[in-house]
């Protein structure tokens, strides 16, 4: 027998509106929206008072599995995840090993289906030598292509220009990019090795990623899209002045070049690392104020497209090593909503506007099927938020592996009620209820 659940009284949140509607869920589907519905054979669950939004899409994480899992797990990292309300994720290949091989993706894909506690995809990882691999790929193998161009944390730089040129012409994947300059890195690293020695202050990281370095390689791989005609997504933003290399005068749908802003780069600035220190060290790195505002401009204005966690979880014990070997990354996708939703009341940007960029816009570039929107029809991932129940950050109520936030004491003004996955009640409360049935991504590819 069919199990329903009606969801009475909702804030209805979409792109363009909130509404106040019940929703009614069957098994793993949104089955009916209106403003009143009656069924004897629901389960009701009251939302008076409260949000609902779609489940947010992270289209950037690193969950560290396999072989990193001292700094989180697939299991670890999705649960607080589901705690943050992002209902699916898609996963980055600078694991180990490294997820360049097709055994490699499907056994990701095996361990996500056995652990996860949201949905899953993953990135394909390009490499100087898997051209053949890549250009065989089956459109709805995964998420896309992940090409490190011109710098990587994970031994994984694709730095020969016929590849990257025949990766762009022969994919019609998505081909999502990290864009920095490694030269230009290398040549700052050693002028502040120069002036500092093995004492770098953490204030340094942006000048050392530094905002030419971006620029330089995010044009670059701008300049190859435009040439091969690729479908080229560049991930987390970070400075001003690569804003210029992506167009706002065009719909989603009609672009074939898009841009990606990150939670640190639209939260934290360089004025920030003299408290935080490495607990805010990113690649590409946290910058100015000025670029702060300029990724916020961008992203009302349709230039950035979509907003993501890079979500990559250190121990606290790699953390507090010195500049030069603390690595860099750090956790996120708890908080990515509760911080969202701060920024957006403080800019009076609103609800819908998140919605956009986290929920709508992912499955629409990712083209994902059936996720995304509260649509008839559509699976039924969804986070019931309360907007004036304040969350304090504490170690006690954290759900990463690692153990720490760089949110840490901080007072969000929201706060995550519920998150449903494919129909069921997965976090209530604060509270894990269930680990959900949950699905691998597909998509809506010709």
């Amino acid at each position: 027998m069919a199990r329903r659940k009606l969801l009475k009284n909702a804030q209805v949140v979409s792109a363009e509106k909130i509404v106040e509607s019940d929703v009614l869920i069957e098994d793993d589907i949104i089955l009916k929206i209106e403003r009143s519905i009656t069924d004897i054979h629901a389960e009701v669950v009251d939302l008076s008072g409260k949000y609902l939004l779609p489940g947010l899409i992270d289209d950037q994480v690193h969950f560290r599995e396999p072989g990193l899992t001292h700094k989180g797990s697939i299991a670890t990292e999705s649960k607080a995840a589901l705690a943050g309300g992002i209902t699916s994720f898609m996963e980055q290949p600078n694991t180990n090993p490294q997820t360049t091989t097709y055994e490699a993706l499907e056994d990701k894909f095996e361990r996500a289906k056995a652990t996860s506690w949201v949905n899953y995809s993953f990135f394909f990882g390009g490499t100087n030598d898997n051209l053949e691999l890549i250009k065989r790929l089956p459109l709805d193998a995964c998420a896309g292509v992940k090409l490190f161009l011109g710098s990587s944390t994970g031994n994984m730089l694709v730095d020969k220009l016929e590849v990257i040129e025949a990766i762009f012409s022969s994919t019609p994947h998505v081909i999502a990019a990290h864009c920095e300059d490694e030269q230009t890195i290398r040549e700052n690293t050693e002028r502040a090795i120069a002036q500092y020695g093995s004492n770098i202050p953490f204030s340094e990281h942006p000048l050392i990623r530094s905002e030419e370095a971006c620029y330089l390689s995010s044009s670059q791989a701008v300049s190859l899209a435009q040439k091969t005609g690729a479908r080229l997504h560049v991930f987390h933003l970070s400075t001003a002045k690569e804003l210029d290399l992506f167009r706002s005068d065009l719909p989603l749908s009609k672009k074939k070049i898009t841009a990606e802003a990150c939670i640190h780069h639209l939260w934290f600035t360089d004025a920030d690392y003299q408290s935080k220190q490495s607990l805010i060290k990113w690649n590409p790195a946290v910058k100015t104020v000025n670029d702060k505002e300029a990724l916020w401009k961008a992203l009302e204005e349709g230039a950035i497209d979509v907003i993501a966690t890079d979500h990559a979880p250190h121990t606290l014990e790699e953390k507090k090593n010195p500049y030069l070997s603390a690595p860099s990354g750090g956790p996120l996708v708890q908080h990515a909503l509760q911080a969202l939703i701060d920024q957006v009341k403080e800019r009076n940007l609103g609800l819908p506007f998140i919605v956009k960029k986290m929920c709508n816009n992912p499955a629409e570039l990712f083209s994902l099927k059936d996720r995304g929107y509260i649509k008839e029809g559509y699976k039924a991932d969804l986070v019931v938020v309360e907007m004036n129940k304040a969350h304090r950050v504490a170690q006690d109520n954290l759900w990463y592996h690692c153990g720490w936030s760089p949110f840490e004491g901080h007072e969000f003004s929201s706060s995550i009620d519920q998150v449903w996955v494919n129909g069921t009640l997965a976090f209530n409360n604060g509270c894990f209820v269930t680990r959900p049935a949950v699905e691998r991504l597909s998509f809506n590819r010709n």
